[in-house]
C-alpha cells in the first residue's frame, strides 16, 4: 500500500470510530485474476454477536450515511488508481486449465476437506497450493484464470455480480466445478453493489445452473435481522428459491489471537444458529486501520491461523474455509499472506499448513 492510500485509510479510521455502532474500516487488495473484484475495498464491519443474543438491526444515522458517502468517494480514486497501474503491465495469460498438474518437489502437507484458498495466479502457484494441503480454491472468477491446480484440489466457481449472469459466463462456471459462489459482496457499493430486490431478480439464473449454491457473501451484519442477508433469505424462502449454504466473510482489528477467535466464532455460531444452513468462512484475516499496526505481527497471525482453524475444524456445520489471501500482496509485504511468489512460505502459511492435520 502506497503512503498515500495509508494517509487515506487512516484518515477514514478516525471517522469510522467517531461513528456510534460501527466496528472498523478496513481495506485489502482483491483479487487480480477476477477483473470485477481487483478494486481495493473498503468495509465497515459490525462487531460479531454472541450465538445465544437476539440479533438486532442497526439503526442508520447521518452520521453513518456521511461515512458510507465519504468511503464511496475515496473508493472511486483508489479504483482509478489501481486500474491505471494495471493498464501498464503485461495482460495476463490466456485462460487455460490444463489437463495434469506440473510436478513439483514441495511435499504434500495433511489434508483437509474444509481447507482452501482464496487465490489468484503468482509465481509457483500450483507447487503452493500442493505444499498447503487444501482440497479446494477459488478466485472469484467464474473459471480458473490459468491456475494449475494439483490433483485432488478442486476449482470453485463464482458469479460475482449482476454483469456475470449471462448466459456464457453461467456455462463457464458450471462447465469448471459443481458448488457456485453467490453475488461478492453486494452489501458495499464497490464491491457487487447490488439491491436485494435486483439479486433476487436474478437468482433463478443461478439456480438454473443446477450447482449447488452458495448465498451471496455479505460484507458484514449476516447474523443481523434487517439487514442485507437477513432480507435476501427471506425473500429466497418466500419464492422458493434454493440456498444450500450461507457464506461469509469476517475480518477482525483485535490482533490478540484468542480474543479475535472467539469474535470470529460468535460471528460464525451467530449466523448458523440463524439460517441452520451449512457456512462456508470465503475471506477472513486480521486487519486493522485504526489507531496503531495495520496488520498483525507473523506470530500473532500464526497463532490466530492455528486457533481460528482448530475452531473451524471443530464445528460440524462449517463446511469450508479460506484464509484471506493465500498468495502475498503484489507490493512485495507479505501482509496476511501464506505464500510468496516462487513458493517460499510464510509464518502464518505454516499454521495454515498444518490445519486439519
Amino acid at each position: 500500500m502506497t503512503r498515500r492510500n495509508k494517509r487515506i485509510a487512516g484518515f477514514l479510521a478516525a471517522i469510522a470510530l467517531a461513528v456510534a455502532g460501527l466496528g472498523y474500516v478496513g481495506l485489502r487488495t482483491q483479487s487480480p485474476s477476477a477483473s470485477a473484484a481487483e478494486a481495493g475495498l473498503l468495509r465497515v464491519q459490525q462487531p460479531g454477536t454472541s450465538a445465544t443474543a437476539s440479533p438486532t438491526p442497526v439503526p442508520a444515522d447521518a452520521a453513518a450515511k456521511r461515512l458510507a458517502e465519504k468511503v464511496a468517494r475515496t473508493k472511486k480514486v483508489l479504483t482509478a488508481r489501481a486500474n491505471k497501474a494495471r493498464a501498464t503491465k503485461p495482460k495476463p495469460a490466456p485462460t487455460t486449465t490444463p489437463t495434469t498438474a506440473p510436478t513439483s518437489p514441495a511435499p504434500t502437507a495433511p489434508g483437509t476437506a474444509k481447507k482452501g484458498a482464496a487465490t489468484w495466479n503468482q509465481d509457483g502457484i500450483s507447487a503452493s497450493l500442493k505444499d498447503s494441503g487444501v482440497s479446494w480454491f477459488y478466485n472469484w472468477a467464474p473459471d480458473p484464470q490459468g491456475i494449475p491446480a494439483p490433483a485432488g484440489v478442486e476449482f470453485v466457481p463464482m458469479i460475482w455480480g449482476a454483469d456475470a449472469v449471462n448466459e456464457s459466463t453461467l456455462a463457464t462456471a458450471k462447465s469448471n466445478g459443481d458448488t457456485l459462489l453467490g453475488f461478492n459482496e453486494p452489501d458495499l457499493g464497490e464491491q457487487s453493489n447490488m439491491t436485494v430486490e435486483r439479486a433476487l431478480e436474478l437468482w433463478p439464473q443461478l439456480q438454473k445452473t443446477g450447482l449447488r449454491l452458495g448465498s451471496p457473501a455479505v460484507a458484514w451484519g449476516a447474523d443481523q435481522n434487517g439487514q442485507w442477508l437477513d432480507r435476501f433469505m427471506k425473500g429466497a424462502d418466500s419464492k422458493g428459491y434454493k440456498v444450500d449454504f450461507i457464506t461469509l466473510h469476517w475480518y477482525g482489528s483485535d490482533f490478540n489471537p484468542k480474543n479475535a477467535t472467539q469474535q470470529l466464532k460468535s460471528y460464525v455460531e451467530a449466523t448458523y444458529a440463524k439460517y441452520r444452513k451449512p457456512i462456508w468462512l470465503t475471506e477472513y484475516s486480521l486487519m486493522n486501520f485504526g489507531s496503531g499496526p495495520k496488520f498483525a505481527s507473523p506470530a500473532d497471525q500464526a497463532e490466530f491461523v492455528r486457533l481460528s482453524t482448530e475452531m473451524l475444524e471443530s464445528l460440524d456445520y462449517v463446511e469450508h474455509y479460506s484464509w484471506f489471501a493465500f498468495p502475498t500482496s503484489k507490493n512485495g509485504q507479505d501482509e496476511t499472506g501464506l505464500y510468496r511468489p516462487g513458493g517460499a512460505i510464510t509464518e502464518p502459511g505454516k499454521a495454515y499448513r498444518s490445519a486439519g492435520s
